[in-house]
């Protein structure tokens, strides 16, 4: 590189959808077109840009590799108005029977380098190896006299791939990212550049994908490092963005590196994005006109709403109200308020009538109790499940469901009730975690809204009620259930850490209470295999990375129980 000579590296956070192969070839199309004004010399953009991530076994389909062909083909040719532009473009490849999550490095309609994925991880949401062969060899072009090393995500969470990159004389990275978001990702992030890469001696680019595929939610923040592993530029989160970043080499011969950095969000913020994203791409996607949800007048079909108003705007929501004779006033009170706050259309469906029809239907089998039980309330929720089911069907908005991940956990929801539906908004939220970001988005308006709702839109009674899911006289939650912070307590240890029974016991948490909800999360592991998918936020969530079966007899024992 010639002293203070510059090179512009501009990262595309794109948001691509899985098969989309026009569609996403647009928009890097639309982005190398930008950054080639912006004075760009090279584009970097996320892993599988060209084919959405993850396309899971649509990779096992030769007709995707073909459609994949076609659409770098037409890259290829765009690419000749450029000449002088180089592009790293992220694509699924078929090379000699073997698949590949692959790099290529193109320039004036030409490939002038191709990278394949070395690390392929298969933990957590990740299953590559399922679908790719790794590859062996490192990957480093020449642009201006900068020795670039090209990486794929999960390479730089690996020592060795770096390190060979820069044996093979690498001066500055550049990582093509699919990094899903879970809490406080980027820091992770950070941390694992500076270690692997930074602690090289070396620069270190990402581009990472934006966006929301099913459960799946990419929350940007591709990023620049110098080689002490300062940051030197960021793009936003949760939204699409061009990211330009210039490397400059000194007089000592160091790389002085310059961008923009955008500021980092809240924990909160993070969370309450993420769901905004998850419930607007998922929706919109998948060409639902809108969505529909059951507003009972607690805090879990509370928070929902907002999230769906805040994704769609309130035109394309709807809220139903569904009171049964144990629905108290407060209820109708409140849910009410709420819907007219957010300027949503609201209706009431009371069950009562249907729900005795179903009991006149039943009453040979209900004979001879003294008293009702959860035939009854299953009943009541099934009724629910099943208008708006119904109102699903004539409008086609889809069903979002209200259920959070502490009644996940415990089986503390109905099955053909509660949980039908067809996106579970919430379902990776324990109950205190939705109490948080209900009092949050009460005091802040995120910056993804589709429209600008201020002030308090969860009205505060809601949020300080005891949680009931009136389906009887005066029931609250903790009939069932430990109290809330214990239960969320025991969750995030043993289900989410993965702490041993023992190890719960002894960070203080009763052991007839660890032994409860271990038997609850055994028991009811059948319903979560029929539950809606919905947005993952968390390092372990109930879907892609939780896989437990549902026949077991293994049980792991409990100090003093």
């Amino acid at each position: 590189m010639n002293p203070r000579s510059r090179v512009r590296i501009a990262a595309v956070q794109c948001n691509p959808v899985v098969g989309d192969f026009d569609g996403n070839l647009s928009q890097l199309l639309a982005s190398a077109s930008a950054a080639n004004q912006a004075g760009a010399d090279l584009v970097l953009t996320p892993e599988l840009a060209l084919a959405g991530y993850p396309p899971e076994d649509l990779l096992l389909r030769p007709a995707f590799y073909r459609s994949g062909e076609m659409a770098f083909g037409q890259l290829l040719k765009a690419s000749e108005a450029w000449p002088d532009l180089v592009l790293v473009v992220g694509q699924a490849v078929e090379r000699a029977e073997q698949r590949h999550n692959a790099a290529s490095v193109v320039r004036g309609g030409q490939v002038i380098a191709e990278y394949f994925k070395q690390e392929l991880p298969n933990y957590d949401v990740f299953d590559e190896q399922r679908y790719f062969t790794p590859g062996e060899r490192s990957c480093v072009v020449e642009l201006k006299g900068l020795r670039l090393g090209v990486l794929i995500c999960e390479d730089f969470w690996r020592a060795e791939v770096p390190a060979q990159a820069q044996a093979d004389g690498a001066q500055l990275m550049l990582a093509l990212n699919a990094s899903p978001y879970h809490l406080d990702k980027q820091p992770l992030r950070l941390e694992t550049a500076r270690a692997h890469v930074c602690a090289l001696g070396c620069a270190l680019v990402t581009a990472n994908l934006v966006g929301g595929q099913d459960e799946l939610v990419f929350d940007g923040g591709s990023f620049a490092l110098d080689s002490q592993g300062q940051i030197k530029a960021q793009a936003r989160q949760f939204e699409s963005d061009l990211l330009l970043i210039d490397i400059e080499q000194s007089d000592t011969g160091a790389l002085e590196v310059s961008g923009r950095i955008e500021p980092s969000l809240s924990l909160d913020e993070q969370i309450y994005s993420a769901l905004v994203l998850g419930v607007r791409d998922y929706i919109g996607k998948n060409g639902f006109p809108g969505a529909l949800l059951g507003l009972s007048g607690g805090v879990d079909s509370a928070l929902t709403l907002a999230v769906a108003v805040d994704a769609l705007g309130a035109n394309r929501v709807r809220a139903v109200m569904m009171p049964s004779r144990y629905t108290a006033d407060i209820s109708w009170i409140d849910a009410r308020e709420m819907a007219t706050r957010l300027g949503v259309r609201y209706d009431e469906i009371p069950i009562a009538s249907p729900f005795e029809a179903f009991h006149a239907l039943l009453a040979d089998e209900l004979v001879g109790r003294s008293a009702s039980d959860t035939t009854e309330e299953n009943l009541q929720a099934r009724i629910r499940g099943t208008l708006l089911m119904a109102l699903s069907n004539r409008h086609g908005s889809i069903v979002l469901t209200t259920g959070n991940k502490s009644e996940m956990a415990t089986g503390y929801c109905t099955l053909y009730g509660d949980m039908a539906g067809g996106f579970a908004v919430i379902k990776d939220l324990l109950k205190t975690t939705v109490w948080r970001l209900c009092r949050w988005r009460n005091l802040h308006t995120p910056a993804l809204v589709a429209q600008a709702i201020t002030g308090e839109v969860i009205p505060t009674r809601i949020i300080d009620r005891p949680p009931s899911a009136e389906l009887r006289p005066d029931q609250t939650d903790q009939d069932s259930l430990p109290p809330y912070e214990v239960l969320d307590g025991i969750l995030s240890l043993y289900m989410e850490q993965g702490c041993s029974a023992e190890e719960v016991v002894e960070a203080g948490f009763p052991p007839e209470a660890v032994s409860l909800v271990m038997r609850l999360m055994r028991i009811n592991e059948y319903k979560r295999r029929q539950a809606p998918v919905g947005i993952r936020v968390t390092h372990r969530g109930f879907g892609r990375d939780w896989r437990y079966p549902i026949t077991s007899r293994f049980r792991e024992s409990i100090p003093s129980v």
